[in-house]
């Protein structure tokens, strides 16, 4: 539910930031250059350029919903909060023989990321203290318990009665309410209903936001990424852990597009390397990396070998598939104009089928980057001792969700810094993409 609010929250702001930007203040961040001389853009790959209002409008709108819709300490605007406080409800205890008698239950709900609370000795306590009550006149007693926000709690409640379940004793009503064995009342602060055996539970009211389990609130996430700095996790630093991930991402991608480039021309050019390698590449293709873990282990071991391997097979389809498409994709009006010229194959090669088939291998680039990054983080569990995709699997089995948080991060700006990386690179190496 929170996830479908998430969503349509997003959604929301995204329509009317493009209306505001586009109506309001467009003005402001258009660019004065050539593209903005052109009269027909729509459809026009090399008049479309980022908005950088837009981008850093997504990127604040990302950080607000993070701070509503979690328990951070930051003064912005918040989603409704899980209930915390004491609330109380009345049971009807009915004994063997038709007598009934009320009973209070008070309920302390208290936040679980709080350290430590203090008994009336004034001695550090794991959870607060009992709300105080008496016992009552009648053979039902009154209790009372804590329970911790986002928690829950069977409530045995006949436990201290003087008619005890054994007894015959079982619970009828809820804050005057008759309800059946399964069925619920509703209460301030939560949820209240008696299982299949007569027991009441209780669940405090999570509100809109996310435990810590699920998502912890920014201040945190910082707080654990300067831990993990100082004094790292399993052994390895946080940059050392992010170097090792990092180098295998490149020498896998490396390897593979200096294999893959080469096949993928072969298969545009010739006959016989596209007849005899094509379907080994449409086989592998649609083939996940993750599929072929067990095989690299028996063939290559645990070591690096076998995840650099794997890798590079991530990368080597994607390459090779991109470089066909390259030359598949060059206007034949060209290499006819060359020949005409009197270009050799070697010139039409390097002249035109090479410059012409440059911004399908960028892109290609691009994608297989992003693959390797998401297999790295599979490649690692094979005994890796570090690399952010051990890191990450390590700490979700201990739900340490902020380490798994920081991994992400680092994983999404890294591989955000190299696919701009890369979009340099084009720029400088294919200057005319778009424009002919």
């Amino acid at each position: 539910m929170t996830g479908l609010l998430l969503l349509s929250i997003y959604v929301a702001a995204f329509f009317l930031c493009f209306f505001v930007s586009r109506f309001a203040v467009q003005k402001l961040f258009t660019k004065k250059d050539f593209t903005s001389l052109k009269t027909v853009t729509f459809g026009d790959e090399s008049a479309v350029q980022a908005n950088r209002a837009a981008s850093v409008l997504s990127v604040v709108l990302v950080f607000l919903l993070w701070v509503a819709f979690t328990n951070s300490i930051l003064p912005l605007p918040k989603a409704t909060g899980p209930f915390v406080g004491e609330v109380q409800f009345t049971y009807t205890s009915t004994g063997p023989e038709g007598q009934t008698d009320d009973a209070t239950v008070k309920i302390l709900v208290y936040p679980e990321d709080i350290q430590f609370y203090k008994d009336t000795a004034g001695n550090p306590m794991a959870i607060p203290p009992k709300p105080a009550t008496d016992p009552g006149d009648g053979f039902a007693k009154n209790d009372s318990l804590v329970v911790p926000r986002y928690g829950s709690k069977v409530i045995n409640v006949l436990g201290n009665d003087e008619i005890t379940k054994r007894g015959g004793a079982k619970v009828t009503h809820l804050n005057g309410q008759a309800v059946a064995f399964g069925g619920s009342v509703d209460i301030s602060g939560g949820s209240l209903s008696l299982t299949e055996k007569g027991t009441p539970f209780f669940v405090p009211s999570p509100g809109l936001r996310m435990a810590r389990l699920y998502l912890p609130a920014p201040e945190l996430t910082l707080s654990r990424f300067l831990q993990l700095n100082a004094e790292g996790y399993r052994n390895f630093t946080l940059l050392e852990h992010t170097w090792a991930s990092l180098q295998r991402v490149v020498l896998g991608f490396l390897f593979g597009t200096l294999i893959g480039v080469p096949l993928g021309y072969a298969m545009g050019l010739t006959n016989w390397s596209r007849g005899w390698f094509d379907p080994i590449v449409e086989f592998m293709r649609p083939v996940p990396p993750l599929a072929l873990i067990p095989l690299m282990i028996i063939w290559f071991g645990i070591g690096e070998q076998s995840k650099i391997i794997l890798l590079f097979l991530a990368a080597l389809w994607i390459m090779a598939i991109a470089a066909r498409s390259g030359v598949s994709g060059v206007a034949i009006a060209k290499v006819h104009a060359a020949y005409s010229l009197g270009a050799s194959k070697s010139q039409i090669l390097r002249k035109v089928i090479v410059p012409n088939s440059l911004p399908e291998i960028f892109t290609g680039a691009r994608v297989a980057m992003g693959v390797c990054w998401g297999t790295v983080v599979a490649a690692e569990l094979v005994a890796a001792e570090k690399g952010l995709g051990m890191m990450i699997m390590v700490a979700s089995k201990f739900q340490l969700t902020d380490i798994v948080i920081v991994g992400i991060i680092l994983i999404g700006i890294i591989g955000f810094l190299i696919d701009v990386g890369i979009r340099w690179l084009e720029r400088i190496f294919v200057p005319w993409k778009g424009k002919i």
